[in-house]
């Protein structure tokens, strides 16, 4: 038999490369211990990224997370800030879930805070919030007589009204108030939802569009706890990721990807329930849940695991590369690649 050394030399060499591609990247934790679940986070840039949680927590950091300036907003201790968009180190705004459902905003890094829409009727509660630019942008609410709650900002959420095309729901669908990434809004105006409970969907509205799209998902469904709980939209791709948040460690049916026209499963999926899933640049996306985080550098056909703490969101800088995970307990980490 005749060895051919160049193809065995390619097939190591390629392994080799992949294999420390795959664990080139380590997730390193910051800091912990603050009595706070965070799901909200907004990176800016390489410096400055601000948190949210619950018992009116929130925090910015101007040093790419090596210090953190916590703060308990004056009036809103029981509030549970499940997302904030930020814009710089001085302007950011934070969304409340539950009763009331709150708006606040500051252009003062934090040193004062403005309310800029309470509603204390029960059937609202925001999910998540994000925009396609510094004065456009959306909050996404529970369904509401059949059909999803979105508010819509034109003047960078210093007012909010509620959009008369919002989309239908069906008996039993909902959104997950996770990540704050069950909505997502593209630069050139594309506004995306996923959905979970009864039924699994994403639903999209194209920019200059008024026709809503809707797409049913092969993601664990059919209880409260299972769904789409996350999307993001990347070069080539849209990942959607998910599962069944109530058996975190089950790992069919919690990853889909979206190419242009058809959905397909991953060939390796992620270990288990995902809460959210973000864009790192090329095929790279990185995810995160409460089994642990997973990244794909193959436009999520296989992931591979990296971690295995606990973390309910993860966020690139909106300009630059730095990358940061929150979770309970206060918990943020950074993500080293």
């Amino acid at each position: 038999m005749k060895i051919n050394y160049q193809l065995i030399f390619s097939i190591l060499f390629h392994f080799l490369f992949f294999s420390f591609i795959a664990n080139a990247q380590n997730i390193v934790l910051l800091q912990r211990d603050n009595p706070t679940s965070i799901r909200g986070l907004s990176v800016v840039n390489d410096k400055t990224a601000w948190i949210s949680g619950s018992n009116g927590y929130i925090a910015i950091t101007n040093s790419g997370g090596k210090k953190w300036d916590w703060q308990q907003i004056k009036g809103y201790e029981n509030s549970e800030f499940r997302d904030i968009e930020a814009f710089s180190d001085k302007e950011a705004l934070i969304m409340s879930s539950g009763t009331p459902s709150i708006v606040l905003k500051t252009i003062d890094g934090g040193k004062s805070w403005q309310e800029k829409y309470r509603k204390t009727d029960s059937l609202y509660f925001f999910d998540a919030m994000d925009f396609a630019d510094v004065k456009h942008g959306y909050i996404l609410g529970d369904p509401i007589n059949d059909k999803f709650l979105l508010m819509e900002t034109k003047d960078g959420g210093e007012t909010w009204t509620e959009m008369k095309n919002a989309p239908d729901a069906l008996p039993g669908e909902a959104a997950f108030a996770a990540s704050g990434t069950c909505l997502r809004v593209s630069k050139n105006g594309l506004v995306g939802i996923v959905s979970g409970g009864k039924v699994a969907r994403m639903i999209t509205l194209p920019a200059g569009n008024n026709k809503w799209s809707y797409t049913e998902l092969s993601l664990a469904h059919g209880k409260s706890s299972q769904g789409a709980f996350s999307m993001s939209i990347g070069k080539d791709q849209t990942i959607i990721l998910g599962g069944d948040y109530a058996k975190d460690k089950k790992k069919d049916s919690v990853a889909t990807i979206y190419n242009t026209t058809s959905f397909s499963p991953p060939d390796k999926g992620p270990a288990g329930f995902q809460s959210c899933v973000e864009y790192i640049n090329g095929d790279t996306f990185l995810s995160t849940g409460t089994p642990g985080s997973n990244i794909t550098t193959d436009g999520g056909k296989t992931w591979k695991q990296i971690d295995a703490t606990s973390f309910n969101v993860c966020r690139k800088a909106k300009r630059g590369k730095l990358v940061l995970l929150a979770g309970n307990g206060g918990k943020i980490a950074i993500l080293k690649m």
